[in-house]
């Protein structure tokens, strides 16, 4: 009934930004209608036959002025972020310079990774070449506002490719602050371009002849609905949907250093992130010692208003989502998880939700089954090392993980074969970088951003033969 009800209203009901740190209504955006829709994928289509045969070297230039007025923006994006979902300014800043890096990293090395590849054969010449598709449509979250789209834009819009994004709804001003920055540094209109429409929408946009190619980061149920129609419709996609992700300490590790590590991956973006750790999987050795430290650290952070430099944790995007997040504390300690820190909401206004740890965690527990998109994180203990990755692995999800241990040979060989996962990180937490292939198996979807993997995924890998 509410989806029907949102594709009814959707198109006349104002796009709300509230301020997550004080429940008050920062702005509200009206939605474009079906009309405007539609003529702007034609534009960006139109657009498109022009692009996609600039040189290399000049849409390159575009991007390498666009990395630069993130920076020159920097501050003001930053508190945009913070204004629309709570991150922290700090963090912000990191995210914006995070995009310019990963735009000037496709403009240097996009020309080799979409270079044509000579391929011997019983042809005189044979050699495959990489061609754009056309209009691509990013359907983004709000957890990483720029980061997510610049991930999918650098790359498309070098490779050839135009982009429509449809952001998530509540950061609809930053939606509209990463078109100008592709308008202002010089990219011909339709190359990129924003709808701001609700989520009942979606569909139309999938549904539009224009568009050949679907990217979307989200959940598994929206992941589901765009794999479905876009299939139906013989249109690629490339899905990130989130993930539980396991974090495996093993006897050997080296503790204190495994527990600081794990607290700062729980805790990256508020706990709200895709990738971050949410499952601790401990060998029962040193279950103990490292509660002790884990527990430490969290009871340590400062929690308060992202604009303060203080501040390490601030509110949760929105209040449904801190709820959401309080009802699976509640079903896991009700099924026999411990409670050894938080998980009590706080008085007083804004989204916040303080650092929570349960122990005892195991399998039929929200805590163990599901993606926990908060600073809650749930210590699972293991007998030996084989019931350790036997409980990485008993999730639907495959998106990241890491594994803590002192001997380096024997982690590499680990790391390869023991977690079903899209990326294992050794002594380390788990992040996206521009130059690695980034994304998920099982439910946490299929594809991959970043990389020449990443470029490669929304164009034509086209063999031509000469007799």
């Amino acid at each position: 009934g509410e989806f029907i009800r949102e594709m009814i209203m959707g198109a006349s009901r104002p796009l709300q930004s509230v301020n997550p740190a004080t429940g008050e209504t920062i702005a509200e955006y009206q939605p474009h209608d079906e009309a405007y829709a539609n003529a702007a994928i034609e534009r960006a289509h139109a657009c498109f036959l022009r692009w996609r045969g600039q040189p290399f070297a000049e849409r390159a230039q575009l991007m390498r002025r666009a990395a630069q007025l993130l920076r020159e923006r920097k501050a003001a994006l930053g508190r945009l972020m913070t204004d629309e979902m709570g991150k922290l300014l700090k963090d912000g800043a990191a995210e914006i310079e995070k995009c310019a890096l990963c735009c000037e990293h496709f403009a240097d090395h996009g020309a080799v990774m979409l270079a044509d590849e000579q391929i011997p054969s019983d042809a005189r010449k044979s050699f495959v070449t990489y061609q754009p598709l056309g209009v691509v449509l990013a359907i983004m979250p709000w957890n990483f506002p720029f980061w997510q789209v610049f991930r999918f834009a650098a790359p498309n819009l070098l490779a050839g490719n135009v982009g429509v994004l449809k952001h998530a709804s509540n950061v609809s001003g930053c939606a509209l602050a990463i078109e100008a920055v592709f308008k202002d540094a010089g990219f011909p209109q339709g190359c990129f371009t924003t709808l701001l429409v609700p989520g009942g929408q979606m569909e139309r946009l999938v549904a539009h002849p224009r568009v050949r190619a679907v990217t979307l980061t989200g959940s598994i149920e929206a992941g589901r609905k765009v794999a479905a129609q876009a299939g139906a419709l013989v249109k690629k996609t490339v899905l990130e949907l989130g993930g539980s992700d396991a974090y495996v300490v093993l006897a050997d590790a080296d503790i204190e250093k495994a527990a600081a590590i794990c607290a700062e991956s729980r805790l990256i973006n508020g706990g709200q992130s895709c990738v971050a750790a949410k499952r601790f999987i401990v060998a029962a050795k040193v279950k103990k010692e490292f509660e002790r430290h884990f527990i430490a650290h969290f009871s340590a952070i400062k929690s308060g208003d992202p604009k303060h430099p203080d501040t390490q944790l601030g509110p949760l995007a929105r209040l449904d989502l801190r709820d959401a997040l309080q009802a699976q504390v509640e079903q896991s300690i009700a099924k026999g998880a411990q409670l050894r820190l938080g998980g009590v909401l706080p008085g007083g206004k804004g989204a916040f939700y303080p650092p929570t740890v349960l122990t005892g965690v195991k399998p039929g527990m929200a805590a163990f089954d599901q993606e926990l998109f908060g600073p809650v994180a749930a210590i699972i203990g293991a007998k030996d090392e084989d019931e350790a990755f036997q409980l990485a692995n008993a999730t639907e999800f495959g998106l990241g993980s890491a594994i803590f241990t002192s001997d380096a040979a024997r982690a590499e060989a680990l790391a390869k074969t023991r977690i079903d996962a899209g990326q294992t990180f050794v002594n380390a937490y788990v992040r996206s970088d521009p130059r690695l292939p980034f994304g998920g198996v099982k439910e946490s979807g299929y594809g991959r951003e970043l990389g020449q993997w990443g470029m490669r995924e929304f164009v034509n890998i086209k063999t031509v033969y000469l007799a």
